[in-house]
């Protein structure tokens, strides 16, 4: 039998062989910004029975957000720093803030709907079982 890592309100529980089998996966869930520590938790708890199929939806939806979240961190660093020989208006400031938070949430929101799609699926899998 395997020992999770120990857990807080706070951490995960990951079993050492649910890491070493699904370690890219389980690097992906810790580091998504648009889950909280029950969602991860949760999606690292079923891994173990999800299908092939599901296991490749899952890692695109994670990899596709890190990369939305990765290019907007940029384009959001080369207009702070092309800016920063200038100067700029509160409300220009306030508008770009805005604007990130906006494609953000636009990823959070596709990314949860794929998730519930794939949740579903899983769980009406294991009802079948």
């Amino acid at each position: 039998m395997t020992d999770p890592v120990t857990q807080s309100s706070t951490t995960l529980q990951v079993p050492a062989e649910t890491q070493a089998k699904f370690g890219a996966v389980v690097e992906l869930i810790k580091g998504s910004e648009s889950m909280n520590m029950e969602e991860r938790q949760y999606w690292i708890n079923i891994l173990p029975v999800m299908t092939e199929e599901q296991l490749r939806s899952l890692n695109e939806i994670l990899v596709n957000e890190k990369a939305q979240l990765a290019a907007i961190d940029a384009k959001y660093a080369e207009k702070k720093k092309q800016e920063a020989g200038g100067t700029v208006s509160v409300e220009e400031t306030g508008k770009r803030i805005r604007a990130n938070k906006s494609a953000r949430d636009a990823v959070e929101m596709a990314t949860e709907s794929q998730e519930q799609e794939s949740e579903a699926s899983i769980l009406e899998r294991i009802r079948n079982m």
